[in-house]
Formats: structure tokens, C-alpha cells, sequence
């Protein structure tokens, strides 16, 4: 699997969540989750993106901004 680097960090092509977010609402559709399972996978869907808030960061070199989700 490649990665992705982004001001130094490196980053998975493809994350766990990407994969929920894609794939989660066939796999409830067709299995039975428990509720608890069901509440990770909503969490995880979440993961890193605006509804888990976030933060800038700026680049002390060239003033690039980076728009960084909680996870």
C-alpha cells in the first residue's frame, strides 16, 4: 500500500475509516451488530473529519496551511 507524505507526516493511502465510511452501511445492512458494535463503527466513520472538530496548522517556512481533524 502507498503512502503519502503531507508536510513531513506520513500518511496511509487508505485508513481504516475510509473503509467504513465506504463500506459500513451494506455490512449492517447485512449482518447483525450488536448496538455497541454499531457505536464504533459510527465512531470510526467520524474519525478525522469536521464533525470531530479540528485544527490549522501553518507552515513556519512558507505559510502552507493544513487543515488537521480530530480523530
Amino acid at each position: 500500500m502507498a503512502e503519502q507524505v503531507v508536510m513531513g507526516t506520513v500518511k496511509p493511502e487508505v485508513e481504516l475509516a475510509d473503509v467504513v465510511r465506504l463500506h459500513g452501511e451494506a455490512y449492517l445492512r447485512n449482518h447483525r451488530v450488536s448496538s455497541g458494535h454499531r457505536k464504533v463503527l459510527r465512531d470510526v466513520s467520524r474519525c478525522r473529519t469536521a464533525a470531530l472538530g479540528g485544527h490549522v496548522d501553518a507552515c513556519d517556512e512558507c505559510g502552507t496551511l493544513r487543515i488537521s481533524y480530530n480523530s
